[in-house]
């Protein structure tokens, strides 16, 4: 099946429906907006840089003139940026929200609450807004679409160190937290009626997070890379799939071919244990709690 067959056949017009995205003006974000886009629907666009999304705004209603589309400022590493847009998002709740943003390979530091920048931007973060926003996304009967990653398989969870400080690579502090995103939604879902989660992955694809290579070494390997990996239009369809279709318990949506190549396909993961899910809600929680905590004061 082609992109195009693909797309007729699971998607449906979002007309009158918002999504939140976060991220949007990266390389897979750009083509998820286009493609919702296209499907008619209005857009809530939270990203740092509000340069990057006035370009992109602009751009995309040269393309889809009718489009309703507005921009919320959101630093994942500032949980006081994440709370005051987490406000916003209460007074006008979309109807999806697509956790899209991540940091692979950034300078490392504690953030103000206390946690690790990666496990912050790439778990916690997006662990409060879904957790704050859920009484609200349940009178829309609403989605959440967390994206995940195949570097979950990288590392696993140590409760003594949850956040992986001090462990210098990136691959493993990038799926740690990835793994914390994943297995902490699950959990937060499990008994979850008013609203649905779905849990894709890209696969690989060649955009900013993958560009995190010594100079020399990225331009050798950039143009292989772009041949090898789908690119990121076709990436993006399995984001757009979760937009659509629920993930149960252990499931998720990414490339059918070894996670990497092809059209979206539903796959049952086996790469954590029941027991680990129960420690990493705690976590979880445990991880919210200390930030509300943090907010007050």
């Amino acid at each position: 099946m082609n992109y195009k067959n693909w797309f007729l056949k699971n998607t449906e017009s979002l007309s009158g429906k918002t999504v939140a995205v976060t991220g949007s003006t990266g390389g897979i974000g750009v083509w998820l907006c286009k493609h919702l886009a296209t499907l008619g629907a209005d857009l809530l666009l939270l990203n740092r840089s509000k340069t990057k999304t006035d370009d992109q705004i602009n751009a995309l209603k040269n393309e889809f003139p009718n489009i309703n589309i507005d921009y919320i400022p959101l630093d994942l590493g500032d949980i006081k940026s994440v709370k005051s847009a987490t406000d916003i998002l209460k007074k006008n709740c979309p109807d999806i929200i697509i956790h899209n943003a991540g940091a692979y390979s950034i300078p490392r530091y504690i953030t103000d609450c206390g946690f690790d920048n990666v496990f912050m931007i790439n778990f916690l973060s997006p662990y409060y807004m879904t957790k704050t926003l859920l009484p609200y996304l349940s009178q829309k009967g609403g989605r959440v679409v967390a994206v995940g990653s195949i570097a979950h398989n990288y590392s696993k969870t140590n409760p003594e160190n949850i956040d992986f400080r001090g462990v210098k690579a990136a691959s493993k502090a990038y799926g740690n937290a990835k793994r914390h995103l994943m297995l902490s939604f699950y959990k937060l879902f499990e008994n979850e009626q008013g609203v649905s989660l779905s849990v894709t992955h890209p696969g690989i694809t060649f955009t900013n997070i993958t560009a995190h290579y010594p100079k020399l070494i990225f331009a050798v390997i950039k143009h292989p890379m772009k041949i090898i990996f789908m690119k990121p239009k076709k990436a993006a369809l399995c984001l757009l799939k979760g937009v659509f279709d629920d993930t149960e318990f252990g499931f998720w949506y990414g490339p059918k071919l070894f996670d990497v190549w092809g059209l979206p396909n539903k796959k049952q993961l086996k790469t954590f244990t029941g027991n680990e899910v129960e420690a990493v809600f705690n976590t979880a929680e445990n991880c919210y709690n200390k930030v509300l905590e943090f907010l007050k004061n």
